[in-house]
């Protein structure tokens, strides 16, 4: 009986490693990457069962990029591994077509359970946070993180691009477009989210964490 193709995604070395030896006698592990943008083209390329992927990876966070993935290939099964215990993560993981959400500094058995379960069509939460979902609506960043959520795809890749520290010449170069087309989402975001600066959507981005400091 052939294993359950993994994939794994953190821009950490020594976590991917570490992963790996967790994961290796029970799966085939086909590949590891470091950013969001080569998670997308290892997924279409490798075609894994599951993809174990971060939220904070630098070029496109996690999030983002298992929304792509989903929409492609709705039958990759996602299990987010991640330092961040809020709540908010892991109902945007599961909005994305998650199957499973676990904290880094959870037992070593919780992932490999979380997937599993993913293989079988199931969800798997941490106990750590699970009972905290059904208040969730009630959380004070709920309504920031629904403005959020109504930012296009496109969108929300120049927001993490620019808050990176990138040139609108270099965002165009990383997703293929125009400069033009940069500055024209760049100010629509501003307007969508009623922000005055760069600065403040540079700030924005970091507080919801799409990029981390």
């Amino acid at each position: 009986m052939e294993k359950p193709r993994i994939l794994l995604a953190d821009d950490h070395k020594i976590v991917l490693e570490g992963l790996r030896s967790l994961l290796e006698p029970e799966f085939d592990l086909v590949g590891t990457v470091e950013d969001g943008r080569a998670l997308l083209a290892a997924a279409e390329k490798l075609r894994p069962d599951v993809v174990v992927v971060d939220i904070t990876m630098p070029l496109l966070n996690g999030i983002d990029a298992v929304r792509q993935i989903k929409k492609k290939n709705q039958s990759i099964k996602i299990v987010f591994l991640t330092m961040h215990p809020d709540v908010e993560y892991a109902e945007s993981a599961f909005e994305a077509g998650a199957s499973g959400f676990v904290l880094k500094h959870s037992a070593p058995a919780e992932l490999v359970e979380a997937i599993r379960e993913a293989i079988k069509g199931r969800t798997y939460v941490t106990p750590m946070i699970s009972d905290k979902l059904t208040s969730l609506s009630d959380s004070p960043n709920h309504e920031q993180n629904h403005r959020l959520g109504k930012l296009t795809a496109r969108q929300r890749e120049v927001l993490q691009l620019l808050a990176e520290g990138k040139s609108a010449k270099e965002v165009a170069a990383v997703l293929n477009i125009s400069t033009r087309t940069v500055e024209f989402h760049k100010y629509h975001m501003m307007e969508e989210l009623g922000i005055k600066t760069t600065a403040g959507l540079v700030r924005y981005a970091v507080k919801h964490r799409i990029v981390s400091l």
